[in-house]
């Protein structure tokens, strides 16, 4: 066999399985319809998020604001003020050591969870240790209410 037609038959070969430009391109654009329109159907089948899961962190934001070293200070409440969600009230209360504190409009009586109506305020607590005085840290609850 000469080198000749051995060129002659890997050329042959060469050209063989391969897609035009066109084609993979044809390919490519079908593919990522596909995704396209599958991403779209699914993210209108995923259930919405309520806005009144605004709570859990919320108190997340209080707890990182107030607390040094897993600590809550309560003379750092006021530097809460300002840290809630964007067009809603926030009152956030801490309560050790038979002392009570609270930064933030007071939860409106119509909004208690014991009522009955759809729109009451999302709540959230969370245990916490609290700095009293000097080498005096008790336990106490960090609480947050959150509402239009």
């Amino acid at each position: 066999m000469s080198s000749s037609s051995t060129r002659e038959r890997s050329a042959e070969r060469s050209g063989r399985a391969q897609a035009s430009p066109v084609a993979a391109l044809a390919a490519l654009f079908a593919v990522c319809a596909g995704v396209t329109l599958y991403a779209t159907v699914l993210g209108g089948a995923m259930p919405v998020v309520d806005d009144r899961d605004a709570a859990d962190p919320t108190l997340d934001r209080v707890a990182d604001v107030t607390s040094d070293g897993g600590v809550v200070a309560p003379a750092r409440l006021a530097e809460v003020r300002g840290r809630g969600p964007v067009g809603r009230r926030l009152n956030v209360s801490l309560v050790a050591g038979g002392r009570a504190w609270h930064v933030g409009p007071a939860v409106p009586a119509s909004l208690s969870p014991a009522t009955d109506r759809t729109d009451r305020a999302d709540r959230a607590s969370r245990l916490v240790s609290v700095r009293l005085g000097d080498a005096r840290v008790e336990p106490g609850r960090l609480s947050v209410a959150v509402w239009s």
